[in-house]
């Protein structure tokens, strides 16, 4: 893994962190603040499964996933063009996958406290390496469109 990449799963992984703890002293389980009337708001709750609650109270599948998932993105790194839209996808990913791990290590849980409502639809509350997780996806679709990712070389292809 390259530096950029290992500098920015860090500084992700610290963001993630650190607005969870910052939440989490400020708000109670369940608790909310209303930043946007009818559309955003900040609610604290402890997510026991993986995204919409799935796998919930299965805490080991998630850990040895997560684990794997990280293992399988790192031995990709090397097979993607060396860009910085790779760079900052992979950082993201990886940074994105150690928050939601951390948590639960730690705690049993994930600490989710985004949450959106648009359009009467309420979605699943999520935090900052969801999203990290789902830009960089993002991004990583982008590459692989472009082609950038076998980093030019087609007989991975063959």
């Amino acid at each position: 893994m390259n530096r950029k990449i290992f500098i920015i799963a860090c500084l992700t992984l610290l963001l993630d962190q650190a607005t969870k703890i910052i939440l989490e002293s400020h708000l109670l389980l369940k608790g909310s603040i209303t930043i946007i009337k009818k559309l955003f708001k900040l609610t604290l709750v402890y997510n026991k499964g993986a995204a919409w609650g799935i796998f919930s109270n299965n805490k080991a599948l998630l850990i040895i996933t997560t684990i794997l998932a990280i293992i399988i993105t790192t031995s990709f790194i090397k097979t993607f063009k060396n860009n910085n839209r790779n760079n900052l996808a992979f950082g993201l990913l990886i940074g994105g996958m150690l928050g939601n791990l951390t948590d639960r290590l730690l705690y049993g849980h994930v600490r989710d406290f985004l949450d959106f409502k648009i359009f009467n639809y309420n979605y699943p509350i999520f935090n900052i390496s969801d999203i990290a997780i789902v830009v960089s996806v993002i991004l990583l679709i982008i590459a692989i469109i472009k082609g950038e990712d076998t980093d030019g070389d087609k007989s991975l292809t063959k």
